[in-house]
C-alpha cells in the first residue's frame, strides 16, 4: 500500500498529547506522523459510525464542549 503526505494543522493541547506518546514509544522510534497513523488507523478500523462521531467531534469542537 502506497503513502500520501498530507498537512494537517491541529490544535497545541493535540500537539502536546501527540509529542507525550512519541516520548512513550520511544522504545518503537516511533514518530508523530507514525503516531497519527496508529491513531486514524484504530479510528478508521473501529465498529463506530465514522461519519457519525466526525461529526459529533466537529460540532462539539465548534461549540467549546470538547
Amino acid at each position: 500500500m502506497t503513502k500520501q503526505k498530507f498537512g494537517v494543522a491541529v490544535d497545541e493541547g493535540i500537539v502536546r498529547e501527540v509529542d507525550e506518546l512519541v516520548a512513550e514509544c520511544d522504545d518503537l522510534g516511533a514518530s508523530r506522523s507514525e503516531i497519527v497513523e496508529a491513531i486514524l488507523t484504530a479510528f478508521i478500523q473501529s465498529e463506530s459510525d465514522h461519519a457519525k462521531r466526525v461529526r459529533e467531534i466537529i460540532i462539539r469542537k465548534r461549540k467549546g464542549t470538547l
